[in-house]
């Protein structure tokens, strides 16, 4: 049973989110040009088989996976929250709005591929006993959030 749990976790789910993920990438920006789709899916196809022959590439994935999906939870929640309230949100959100969310989901993706990585060791190695003590990474995000609350608010007419 474990042997299906760990083939499943570490070949099968990467595989298929990188095969499907290169695909839809090499669909909508037709770089191999229109109606190549069986190019697509077998350059998708090599791209995943390589993906998993790797330990490192594999394992980063691996390790993303449950952080991608505590973030796309949140933005669903927040999105579907957001349009009860406003309505129509491609019509009715405001430009800083969507930059702010833009900068918090980069932000994000920064974290979890320092995290995912162990480059957060080394980058808190660099600022010395604060960063051990929490301090500086708590700081850091206090000065983030007031910074991006502050831009948004004189930002709106």
């Amino acid at each position: 049973m474990e042997f299906v749990q760990d083939f499943l976790l570490e070949m099968a789910l990467p595989f298929i989110l990188v095969f499907v993920l290169t695909f839809a990438i090499l669909e909508k920006t037709k770089i191999l040009g229109d109606k190549k789709h069986q190019i697509n899916s077998i350059l998708s196809l090599v791209i995943a088989a390589l993906l998993i022959s790797f330990p490192k590439p594999r394992d980063f994935i691996v390790n993303i996976m449950p952080w991608l999906g505590v973030g796309l939870a949140i933005l669903f929640i927040f999105f579907v929250l957001y349009g009860f309230v406003v309505g129509d949100i491609e019509k009715n959100t405001p430009k800083p709005l969507k930059i702010a969310l833009g900068i918090l989901v980069g932000l994000f993706v920064i974290g979890v591929v320092l995290f995912s990585t162990g480059l957060n060791t080394q980058i808190s190695g660099w600022f010395g006993s604060l960063a051990t003590k929490g301090v500086f990474g708590t700081g850091l995000v206090v000065l983030v959030v007031v910074g991006l609350i502050i831009w948004i608010i004189a930002s709106e007419k």
